[in-house]
């Protein structure tokens, strides 16, 4: 009987043992669930390789980090880039749903369409959408209405042009080179000729539909000096390109003035630019404010209110163009 009882005390005890150890390591594996859980995952699409859309990918983390959410760290980033292929932004965005990222972001309008159009369920936030109401991103910029919201990379039109005025005074036509495919470049472009026109200047519109159209319409744009200046929209397939639109209006000592300051890097002589690295860090503040429990429709569509002055001073020389008075204090590149 004794012996029985000291058995019984000791299987007890091992059932006790066999209890509390599962016990332990049912509550370890449900931390280190919640742990992995804890770590959200923020998706970025980009367009293509440009400096222009490479900054706004470096702001985004930027912006990220200074709402305390660090890469590697405590977020997980998954990056992919479509280099300009349609079909490649469709099966990055799949992918991204598929892998139930927390919030996916998309650099460029293509990018932000593709995942609009494909996460419906979770948050999407756009960087750089000229005109996101028109690409049907979001129903309004204060409310933005749906699983979408983000930063527009819109420029300030009328200052550009008086810009561009101020250093070809006697302008009387103004080239306007764009995508016709790009809806945003697009819609910019035709807003410039608008504003040239009410100005008293003639606008002259040239289009391409790939970077492969743009050495043949840019020496055509040129030819006989038909444009005084040349303005660009912002434009990721020209952005791409610059150096061929470049080597044909310096060939006929025409000024190019682009809307973005690696443009402006690239050959353009001026821009009253927005500046995509804060594009891109007010696209990560957004992105934190989504981590942190805000609906994308409760969040308005950002802007970045006040472009800034960028002139290429090699450009000048090569150009003889002076630089006006009222510009001197301008950030310069070479």
């Amino acid at each position: 009987m004794e012996v029985s009882k000291r058995m019984n005390k000791k299987i007890l005890g091992t059932i006790g043992v066999l209890t509390v150890f599962t016990l332990f390591a049912g509550g370890y594996e449900t931390v280190a669930k919640n742990q992995k859980k804890a770590m959200p995952t923020v998706a970025v699409l980009q367009y293509m390789k440009h400096p222009a859309l490479d900054a706004i990918n470096e702001g985004i983390y930027k912006g990220l980090a200074s709402e305390g959410f660090h890469k590697g760290r405590n977020v997980k980033i998954i990056y992919e880039n479509a280099q300009g292929d349609q079909s490649n932004l469709k099966t990055m965005a799949s992918k991204f749903d598929n892998a139930g990222a927390d919030v996916s972001v998309g650099i460029a309008t293509p990018a932000a369409v593709s995942l609009a159009n494909t996460v419906t369920d979770r948050p999407v936030v756009f960087s750089a959408s000229t005109t996101p109401v028109h690409s049907k991103l979001v129903k309004s910029y204060q409310h933005p209405g749906g699983n979408v919201t983000g930063v527009s990379d819109q420029a300030p039109l009328q200052s550009q042009l008086k810009m561009i005025q101020t250093f070809v005074p006697d302008m009387k036509n103004l080239g306007v080179i764009y995508t016709s495919s790009d809806d945003s470049a697009s819609r910019q472009a035709k807003q410039m000729m608008k504003l040239a026109k009410k100005a008293g200047i003639e606008p002259k519109p040239y289009t391409i539909s790939s970077s492969n159209d743009l050495n043949q319409t840019s020496k055509q744009m040129v030819a006989n000096h038909q444009v005084d200046a040349v303005f660009v929209p912002t434009d990721n397939t020209i952005a791409g390109a610059m150096p061929t639109l470049i080597d044909s209006t310096n060939a006929a000592k025409i000024p190019v003035f682009p809307t973005v300051d690696t443009m402006v890097r690239d050959g353009g002589l001026a821009a009253e630019s927005i500046n995509q690295k804060k594009l891109g860090v007010k696209t990560g503040k957004q992105v934190a404010q989504i981590l942190n429990g805000k609906k994308p429709k409760d969040i308005p569509v950002g802007f970045i209110k006040k472009g800034d002055l960028i002139i290429n001073r090699s450009q000048l020389d090569k150009l003889g163009i002076q630089l006006p008075d009222k510009y001197k204090q301008a950030k310069f590149v070479k």
